[in-house]
């Protein structure tokens, strides 16, 4: 029953997010992709952070590489603060003062980012806010995933796991910790909204989900996410049901402090962002799932949306959130049985790069990998 009523619930809401993200042109993306012609103009990428290999990895070439297509003419100015607000603001000052035509920009701080926001308005320069929503209503565009549906996948893949598993014998109802991310992201409080949207009033085997405790962890740190979990181990024990991490980073943490507390199996983990350790864990079971959010996707839609506003161009955005003209992409929940279809025929990670030597058992398991494959 748990399962029909998932899948029920998923499917209207990803139908809404998959409308608003609707393809208005050629790319999926929802932004009609801007013609190869001739042009000239710089754009600015400010990219929060590298803690997180997705950045480096893969938003900052996949946009590149398209305003290279596009616009052969123009020119991106990149740069990464590595979790300094202090340092963003001095690396957009300085593109400012290069003369950028758009700035897009993936705050380490969007309070703090609004400053940044302000400053290229009175120099009259647009800003695409990125991966992270800035509330400030100079912003002209913002290009982001759906934070709360995230958050809402994670708890309700967790509840279904909950119910597959017996019920607790104390009498207790499912015991889960809330592991969010950093205070300074607004996109951690979706993350937490949508998880409390599942989690709370939700009853496993007849009996409450409690949610024991909830940490925003600063800087999304792993290693101040494994030490909070430790310490909620210490004080619940095996009260300690299931762990929703906001991320996969913040979920290795956690599985580090439940296998250090003797917690194997481990309890369900969430996470986000497809990370490959992160899905190597899911093909072992170490963690329940986790999210794929398309960032190669993310980073084309902002950079066919920088081309055609460096043009001079106004495109029309599929949705508005909070005043902001706005492009919302839709995640997808990753759990074991997903990753051949998500992951690798969707070549997020290839089976040679999931299924290492220690893996490699997991792999066949799933039939990720033959025996004479080894």
């Amino acid at each position: 029953m748990r399962a029909a009523r998932r899948a029920s619930a998923l499917g209207g809401v990803l139908a809404g997010v998959l409308v608003l993200a609707g393809c208005s042109g050629p790319d999926a993306s929802g932004v009609t992709p801007a013609p190869d012609e001739p042009g000239a103009g710089t754009i600015g990428l400010l990219l929060p952070e590298s803690k997180t290999a997705r950045y480096e990895a893969t938003d900052r070439p996949a946009f590149e590489s398209v305003v290279g297509q596009r616009c052969e003419a123009c020119t991106v100015l990149a740069a990464n603060a590595d979790q300094d607000a202090a340092v963003q603001q001095e690396q957009a000052e300085s593109m400012i003062a290069r003369g950028v035509d758009l700035l897009v920009l993936d705050a380490v701080d969007t309070v703090a980012a609004t400053s940044i926001v302000d400053a290229a308005e009175r120099h009259g320069i647009p800003v695409v806010a990125y991966d992270r929503y800035i509330d400030d209503p100079a912003v002209d565009y913002y290009v982001s995933f759906d934070s709360e549906l995230v958050g809402y996948l994670q708890g309700e893949a967790v509840l279904a796991e909950l119910e597959a598993e017996p019920a607790r014998e104390d009498g207790h109802g499912p015991g889960v910790l809330l592991v969010g991310g950093s205070s300074t992201d607004p996109n951690s409080a979706r993350l937490a909204a949508g998880a409390h949207r599942a989690l709370d009033g939700a009853k496993v085997h007849g009996r409450l989900v409690e949610i024991l405790g909830e940490y925003a962890t600063p800087d999304w740190s792993p290693d101040k996410a494994q030490e909070w979990v430790a310490g909620q181990v210490t004080q619940f024990g095996s009260r300690v049901d299931a762990v929703v991490a906001a991320n996969d980073g913040t979920a290795g943490g956690a599985i580090a402090a439940l296998r250090a507390a003797g917690r194997v199996p481990v309890p369900p983990v969430t996470g986000q962002d497809a990370e490959l350790a992160a899905v190597q864990r899911v093909v072992a079971g170490d963690q329940l799932m986790t999210v794929h959010k398309a960032f190669e996707q993310q980073a084309r839609t902002a950079a066919e949306l920088a081309v055609r506003v460096v043009r001079g161009e106004d495109p029309v955005a599929p949705g508005v959130i909070g005043g902001i003209k706005s492009f919302v992409l839709a995640p997808t929940s990753v759990e074991r049985d997903d990753v051949e279809r998500v992951i690798v025929d969707g070549r997020v990670h290839t089976t040679e790069q999931i299924c290492t030597d220690p893996y490699l058992a997991a792999c066949r398991d799933l039939g990720l990998v033959e025996e004479d494959d080894a």
